[in-house]
């Protein structure tokens, strides 16, 4: 039989494939966050795999997220509460801790894997283009799964105790979303720095456990009088735990010019740990 000759057509010389030209940038670069909202799949897919490792191979799988913070209110009830005969503002001590502590694991556990988190992507960071901001996002917002199972324990405390919300639960949207400025806005910084020195890690446990204590989760803020109260506010968590005691408790300590300070102090940690970490992000995949 004749062989057939395969002839491969040329391509087109009229076609013009995409250039992205990728420069250094020198000095304080803008924020561009709307690069943010076009790599949204990928934001929500490492939030996703995030989850997924969180819990892979582990023996008591997502119950983590209630057993950490249920076994400190323990702790607390115990040692605080009890022995320590410290005020809860007329509120059952347990659920008065554990109010607290719902919020406090959503922002350590974000605080703690945004700060680590470029030196762990290191290798997907090195191999390709996307905003690095995403990292360390996906890594606070994969912690709303452990919020909402831990959430749900201090509904039936709630329940149990005989404790009905009022209408001020519409404000706990607001006090989640200070929640997650602060986290990220934290890990931004410590994300940023852990890159350059990786002695930041080391840090972290002391950094947090000071950060526990100087938090209202034990002890209530009332203890202080005013202007100190509302000066306590420049601790972003403040706001938010008597926030959360407020909307779901009913308690009497309003968080008012206190909860203004927090966000401020939490807008401006946010808004300083961005420009940080656009500063530096030219320098990641070289240094990591």
């Amino acid at each position: 039989m004749p062989e057939v000759a395969s002839q491969r057509r040329p391509a087109p010389s009229n076609i013009q494939l995409p250039e992205l030209t990728i420069r250094a940038r020198h000095g304080w670069a803008a924020l561009r966050l709307g690069e943010l909202w076009q790599y949204r799949e990928l934001l929500a897919f490492l939030a996703w795999r995030d989850i997924k490792v969180r819990y892979k191979q582990t023996v008591m799988g997502a119950s983590w997220a209630i057993i950490q913070p249920f076994f400190t209110m323990v702790v607390f009830s115990l040692f605080f509460g009890r022995l320590g005969k410290i005020p809860s503002d007329g509120i059952p001590y347990p659920i008065f801790a554990y109010a607290a502590l719902v919020p406090w694991q959503f922002f350590s556990t974000g605080l703690n894997q945004a700060a680590t988190c470029l030196v762990t992507d290191a290798r997907l960071i090195t191999k390709i283009y996307f905003p690095r901001m995403i990292v360390p996002l996906s890594t606070v917002l994969s912690g709303l799964v452990d919020f909402v199972l831990a959430f749900s324990v201090l509904l039936g405390m709630m329940f149990y105790f005989g404790l009905a919300p009022t209408v001020q639960v519409l404000w706990l949207p607001v006090f989640v979303l200070l929640t997650v400025t602060t986290a990220l806005g934290a890990g931004l910084w410590l994300a940023a720095l852990n890159v350059q020195f990786r002695d930041v890690r080391y840090t972290l446990p002391f950094l947090t456990q000071v950060w526990l204590f100087a938090t209202p989760i034990a002890y209530p803020s009332s203890l202080l009088s005013e202007p100190w109260r509302t000066v306590y506010g420049i601790n972003p968590m403040v706001g938010v735990v008597e926030g959360f005691r407020w909307a779901l408790l009913g308690a009497e300590t309003e968080p008012g010019g206190m909860f203004l300070v927090s966000c401020l102090a939490s807008l401006l940690l946010l808004v300083s740990g961005a420009f940080y970490f656009r500063r530096m992000e030219s320098t990641f995949a070289d240094i990591v």
